[in-house]
């Protein structure tokens, strides 16, 4: 279908809205307005252009993501890579944040790239993507 022409937006239940705003503004996203409408959602912007809506409604933060913490592998969504200009620059941002880097950097090889990975408050994955 070449209507699509980009990415609208990510949507991200979260548990709690004040401590998941104050972890992607850590990462540079900016506070637009919410919650808003009948979720409700609360939707924050990075400088780059990316849109995220937090969806307000989860019941609790979980103890580990059932997509990437268990043995039973289950369908959906695994995690959001964001393209970075430079991984090294990430790395070093984010230890400077006292955010834990879970896993990485890693060197997918063959012109791929390279990425690190992150969780947020709710064991959703984030990752950082330095194409070649």
């Amino acid at each position: 279908m070449e209507q699509i022409t980009g990415v609208g937006h990510i949507g991200i239940r979260v548990h709690n809205l004040e401590i998941a705003r104050k972890f992607y503004e850590t990462l540079g996203f900016l506070f637009i307005e919410g919650p808003t409408g009948p979720e409700p959602v609360a939707i924050l912007k990075h400088p780059c252009g990316v849109v995220i809506n937090f969806i307000l409604n989860a019941k609790r933060s979980p103890d580990e993501n059932i997509l990437m913490d268990v043995s039973e592998k289950y369908a959906g969504y695994t995690h959001v890579a964001l393209r970075v200009s430079n991984l090294e620059k990430i790395r070093f941002q984010l230890e400077d944040r006292n955010i834990t880097i879970t896993e990485g950097p890693v060197d997918f090889g063959n012109g791929h790239g390279s990425s690190l990975f992150i969780r947020d408050q709710d064991k959703n994955v984030i990752e950082f993507h330095q194409p070649e």
